[in-house]
């Protein structure tokens, strides 16, 4: 076997999600260029980690998954950084709890890295509705909202700003150069719906290696669940409002510039022509034409009113979040950690280290204390510190370029 060792990072945090979290690991255990190790970080569920270090107590017999307890802050940032922290491989790649990984997956991954300047690699995340069908209203151009890949981006493997953080991977010395994911920005279970911390990160991680490639590679395929409360206008709204704040946050940080990059093109490009195609659907009668159209506008106007509200927060230093210094993902190991109480717990858990002053507060917000405890900064008083965001536009290819077309 050629190319990197590859390490399979899986967040979960919910026991409603067992047979997903499974099937998950069965993908990966089924890959056609096997992973190093598959370790489940389990974000702060004493019964969901006991229970799954029950189910794979023997790491050998299960093909190398380890159950860790998430080291840092409730979310889904400090369960990657535990992931990264503990992880052994070259390369570490990161698949969502409720999505399953087609068999050439991690290959297509492996054989990117064999481009010493690639240090990213993202692939193509397919809806599968738990209806059985799109909603007939949903616009392709606002899959990004469901975590997945949406229309817009180029074919092929190409050259990205970000990639997506549900089905990605990065070396480890990107890491070692950018640090880890953020956080006080990202998912935190089901309570709030924000995302781009991978953006962050990768803009992040190009700053500080202007020579870094990321690459997105439509091959690299995994399948991913959309539930029924996902397929509704209302959440929707809602998940889209999220987009706006967080773009805000990183914005903030990096610079709107670069923080909305891709943006400007998806928003004058890709989501005109969609509104085109939908107004075009109605007037031939097919389903959904109009609800597609309208459905996009007022994507577009929730993420504006969104970012317009996270930018008065973030210029108020209301909103902040931390990113730890590069080359904390070795320093995490020798952190506090955490052990699973079941037989078969790994008791490496590493990363971030977990510290009272470094709980996020209630509304969702990193505290100060916390902030200084991870060596991070504010978004809204240190720009540079970060780097001088399931996302959504953010994903956008830079130009789309082509690297290499399709060719391996």
């Amino acid at each position: 076997m050629t190319g990197p060792d590859i390490s399979v990072v899986i967040c979960v945090y919910t026991e409603d999600r067992w047979e997903d979290i499974l099937a998950a690991v069965a993908s990966v255990r089924a890959q056609s260029r096997p992973a190093l190790e598959t370790l489940l970080v389990v974000d702060h569920n004493r019964a969901l980690l006991d229970r799954l270090a029950g189910h794979y107590r023997d790491p050998e017999a299960s093909g190398g998954v380890r159950v860790l307890a998430n080291a840092g802050p409730r979310g889904l940032s400090a369960g990657r950084n535990t992931g990264i922290a503990a992880s052994r491989g070259e390369v570490i790649a990161f698949l969502d709890d409720d999505a399953v990984a087609e068999r050439d997956w991690l290959r297509r991954f492996a054989e990117a890295y064999t481009d010493p300047e690639v240090l990213a690699v993202g692939g193509r995340t397919v809806p599968v509705w738990e209806s059985g069908r799109r909603p007939a209203w949903f616009p392709e151009e606002f899959d990004w909202v469901v975590g997945c890949t949406y229309k817009g981006l180029p074919p092929g493997r190409v050259r990205v700003r970000n990639v997506l953080g549900g089905n990605a991977s990065f070396r480890r010395t990107a890491f070692d150069a950018a640090g880890g994911f953020a956080t006080g920005i990202g998912r935190d279970g089901d309570r709030r719906p924000l995302g781009c911390e991978e953006t962050e990160l990768c803009i992040r991680l190009s700053r500080a290696r202007p020579d870094a490639v990321l690459l997105i590679d439509d091959r690299a395929v995994i399948h991913h669940r959309v539930p029924h409360a996902r397929e509704r206008f209302r959440y929707f709204r809602t998940r889209t409002w999220a987009e706006g704040l967080s773009k805000a946050l990183v914005a903030r940080s990096v610079g709107a510039a670069k923080g909305l990059e891709s943006e400007r093109r998806y928003t004058t490009r890709v989501l005109p022509a969609g509104v085109a195609r939908g107004l075009r659907d109605a007037l031939l009668a097919r389903e959904g034409g109009a609800g597609r159209a309208g459905a996009i506008v007022a994507g577009v106007l929730t993420a504006a009113g969104g970012y317009a509200v996270g930018t008065v927060r973030a210029r108020r230093g209301g909103t902040a979040f931390s990113a730890p210094a590069a080359g904390a993902a070795d320093a995490a190991a020798g952190a506090p950690r955490l052990t699973a109480a079941g037989p078969g717990a790994d008791g490496d858990a590493a990363g971030g280290g977990k510290s009272q002053e470094r709980e996020e507060a209630a509304d969702g917000r990193t505290t100060e204390a916390g902030e200084k405890a991870a060596g991070g900064t504010t978004a809204a008083t240190d720009r540079t510190a970060a780097g001088g965001p399931r996302t959504g536009a953010n994903e956008e290819a830079v130009g789309g370029r082509a690297v290499g077309g399709r060719s391996v």
